[in-house]
């Protein structure tokens, strides 16, 4: 498994180029000022991050349980992102809801079109990142890439 520095390293490197990309871009598609973006871009991101790495540990741990290894499967990787982004739309949609003075309607498409371009982002990043820095248990282990 990964050690807490690596853990580290990927849930801050996983949220600081998340921010770079999401705050112009949802500043631009939901036409609010990009100060305000940022705001709910950095609280997300600080909740996330804490999430990321807590949800990161565990899943390991009960993936490693039921298959016997931390390697991902794409398929496995589909359902590690979508169970992590509903687990934080609970949480973020009302902060949404709340900072930007919209309805909890708005706040939820809002922070679904967030989560849609971060399943995609997660998957991305985090295959990228498996190719990286592997762990040497992998190199033992067939692909299921």
């Amino acid at each position: 498994m990964r050690s807490p520095l690596d853990r580290l390293r990927h849930a801050i490197s996983f949220e600081l180029i998340a921010l770079l990309l999401i705050v112009p871009l949802g500043a631009q598609i939901f036409q609010m000022p990009m100060h305000d973006i940022g705001v709910v871009g950095v609280v997300s991101a600080t909740l996330a991050t804490g999430w990321n790495f807590a949800y990161n540990y565990f899943f390991d741990i009960g993936l490693k349980r039921f298959t016997g290894t931390t390697q991902k499967s794409a398929r496995m990787r589909i359902a590690h992102v979508v169970l992590f982004e509903l687990g934080l739309l609970l949480v973020l949609m009302p902060f949404i809801a709340w900072y930007l003075g919209v309805s909890l309607w708005t706040a939820f498409v809002m922070d679904l079109s967030f989560a849609l371009f971060y399943m995609a982002y997660a998957f991305g990043f985090n295959w990228l990142y498996d190719k990286l820095f592997p762990l040497p248990e992998w190199k033992a282990e067939p692909s299921t890439n």
